[in-house]
Formats: structure tokens, sequence, C-alpha cells
């Protein structure tokens, strides 16, 4: 191979490109990945570099045999938010269902209130945190949806916020609008007079501020009809704006089958899409985002059709679902874990779901998911034997170096 001076090499790894086609999670033992700018520029087997090339790399990088996966994508997050609903948990333990928790004001539209009273500094400090958390277990994306404002204000402030986060910590961060994802109080018994409020002032006037990677909505008996949720996306398709969608969380009203038919990159839940839902986000290239955290949180027991989705191929994501309300959790792994437990998704499958498919939900995949030459050095390396332990262990965090290709950021140890 052809002489070449690289910015870092990180070498005796073992690495899980978690590309398709060989090994098992992508696996290359004894291997090497170089990096020059934010992009990977080689990766392969140690033994086939040259000593030259080792010795004219700016700097190298013995892992040890650690294990390296990309960074860790978290693709459905609601992190941005004020407040806290732990009152709500405990009506829920007392048997209240997340149906009645909203009917009695509380659910989304308590934070909603929380979140209109605070400061964008007062939002961003509660926010960071969380943020921090996520960077701090591996993950170098993270997609951060509005949708506790509900109005144009509040959800401008959140989006700010959002944006501010990705400026000063070294993670991208996808903003999604989601508008539609309750009914605010003044629009009470007018859920089409929101609906026409979201689609011709909010989301134009958001989209022009530059604020909008997707647009998302949530279709569902204690959310917006499958007609409200048509009229919104025909509204975003109009600005070239990718979308995703809450669907068949609670009920079954063909959500996963509508955003199919708009080619939106995701639906996020699932537990109730049947068999013809399924079928046409196959056939359109819709990814599953499947969220245990809110199934475990809020004790469900109608499970997403796992074997269903596995049968039409359908690329199955994971993702935290970071809320206040229904999953209140920063952690990945626990979500691996749980989606193993709970749903019976294999190690790869998890790991896959915050990574490869992660990328996917997000229309990323050409940048981001695996480990291959000319995408972002994105990189996630694990004091574990297996990738299999990011699985097994409940909420663990062996994570060693997170390398973030964007800042050159993180070529240390996160342990000591």
């Amino acid at each position: 191979m052809a002489e070449a001076i690289w910015d870092r090499l990180f070498i005796n790894a073992r690495i899980a490109t978690m590309t398709t086609g060989g090994e098992p999670y992508g696996m290359i033992d004894a291997a090497a990945l170089a990096v020059s700018g934010d992009k990977i520029r080689w990766i392969g087997n140690l033994e086939d570099l040259s000593p030259d090339v080792v010795k004219n790399t700016r700097e190298v990088l013995d892992l040890e045999g650690r294990w390296m996966t990309p960074g860790l994508i978290d693709c459905h997050t609601h992190l941005v938010y004020a407040g806290n609903r732990a009152g709500e948990f405990e009506m829920g333990l007392n048997g209240a269902s997340y149906a009645e928790i909203a009917a009695s004001g509380g659910g989304i539209i308590s934070t909603v209130t929380q979140t209109r009273d605070a400061s964008e500094s007062d939002l961003a400090a509660e926010s960071q945190p969380r943020l921090q958390a996520l960077i701090d277990g591996g993950v170098t994306t993270v997609e951060i949806k509005s949708g506790y404002g509900l109005d144009l204000e509040t959800e401008i402030k959140m989006l700010e916020v959002a944006r501010q986060l990705g400026t000063i910590n070294p993670v991208r961060v996808q903003k999604t609008f989601l508008g539609a994802h309750a009914l605010p109080p003044e629009f009470a018994g007018d859920s089409d007079g929101y609906m026409a409020k979201v689609c011709h002032e909010m989301l134009p006037t958001i989209h022009a501020l530059g604020l909008i990677d997707a647009v998302d909505a949530f279709c569902e008996t204690i959310g917006f009809s499958a007609e409200q949720v048509r009229q919104l996306f025909k509204a975003a398709e109009k600005l070239k704006l990718p979308l995703k969608l809450h669907a068949e969380q609670l009920s079954n009203l063909h959500g996963a089958e509508l955003a199919a038919h708009f080619r939106a990159l995701s639906a996020d839940h699932l537990e109730y899409v049947d068999e013809k839902g399924v079928a046409a986000m196959a056939k359109f290239g819709t990814v599953a985002v499947i969220l245990p955290g809110a199934f475990y949180f809020l004790r469900e027991t109608r499970k997403p059709p796992i074997e269903l989705l596995r049968k039409y191929k359908v690329p199955m994501a994971l993702a935290t679902d970071c809320n206040p309300g229904s999953s209140p959790t920063t952690s990945p792994q626990l979500m691996m874990n749980m989606a193993a437990i709970l749903f019976r998704l294999t190690p790869e499958e998890a790991l896959t779901g915050f990574t490869r498919n992660a990328a996917a939900a997000l229309g990323l995949a050409s940048e981001i998911g695996t480990l291959e030459i000319g995408k972002q050095a994105d990189l996630a390396i694990w004091n574990i034997e297996h990738p299999s332990e990011l699985t097994q262990g409940i909420g663990t965090n062996p994570l060693y170096i997170r390398y973030y290709g964007k800042s050159g950021k993180g070529a240390v140890p996160a342990r000591v």
C-alpha cells in the first residue's frame, strides 16, 4: 500500500465495524484504524500496515486489545425539558394509566407548563447533565425533539437550546420539530385548529430559522389522528423536511403505514403495529425505532412484533426515549439489555440498533453508524472481552474512550 501520514492511528484493537455481509458484528481481530481530520482513512488488520506508515503517523494510540465500535447514536430523545414528573410516577404505581394521568392535567402538559416557564439559560442548564450522561455512555450523535412548548415561542426556545448544546459539546445534535406532540390547554377541544397553527405558522417559521432537521408527530388517541398527521406531513414535504412518527404506542391508528407511505425515516414505539403496517415500512424503507424504556416504565404488556419486523427485514433501531414522563433514562446500555430481556433481541441486533440502524433512522447512514473508510471518525472504545457484554450488562458503562471525529476530542482514557 502507498505511504501515508495520518493524524491518529489506533492499533492493537478488536473492531466491531457493524457492517453487513461478513463476520458477526463486522468483526476484525488484531486490527487498526486510522483517522485524518474527522474521517476514517484506513481500517483493517494491523499486520497489513508497514512500519513506515505507523512511524509517520502523528499520534499512535495502543488500545491493548480493547474493543472499538462506532460511536453510539441515540435516535429518539426528548432531552430538552424543564422540571420533573416524579409525582406522576407515584400515581402510576398507585394504578393510574398513562392516559388517565394525561387526562387529569399531567403527562406531557405538565412538562409543557414547566418548560414554558423556564428561561433559555435555565432550560440549557437543566438539559446539559442529561446530554453529558449520554456522552459519557459513548453517544456521539443524539436526536433532540421539541414538543414541550406547544407554542411558537417555546418551541423555538427548545430548539435553540438543542442547537446550543450541540455547539458547546463534542456531539452531533439532530433537531426534530415535534409541535404536534399534544394539544395545548389554550386549544382544548380544537385539535384541528391547533394542527392548522402547527402546519401554517409554527412549522414554516421555525424552518426559516434553520432549526429543523426533521418533523415528528404523536399519532395516538391522546395525540393526533392519522388524518391530522397527514396534513402535517404534507406541509413538511413542501419544505423538503424528513419525517418521523410516534406510531402505534398505545393503539393502532395505522400511523406506521401512513409514515411509510410518506417515506418517513422512522416509525417509533410500534407496540400495536399490524402486519400491514410492517409490510409498508419494509416496502418504503422506514426504520422501526424500538423504545424499551417507555414500555418498561409504563408497565405495558403489548410488545412490539419483533418477529414480524424480522420477517419483513425492517431495520430495528433502539433509543433511550429520554423524557421526564415515560422513559427517564440516559443509558444506552440499559436499553440494549431491556431490548434483549423484554423483546428477545440478540446482542448483535441491540448494538446494531444503537449504531447502523440508528444512523438510518436519522437519515445519516452514509456518514455514521458503521466503521468504514470515508465515514466520520465517531468511535467508542470499551473495556470488554466481547461486544455482547454491552447488552449483557444491566446499565453498566465500560467505556474507555469516546472519540468524536469533528472535534478530534476524546482520545484519552475515560476511565483511570
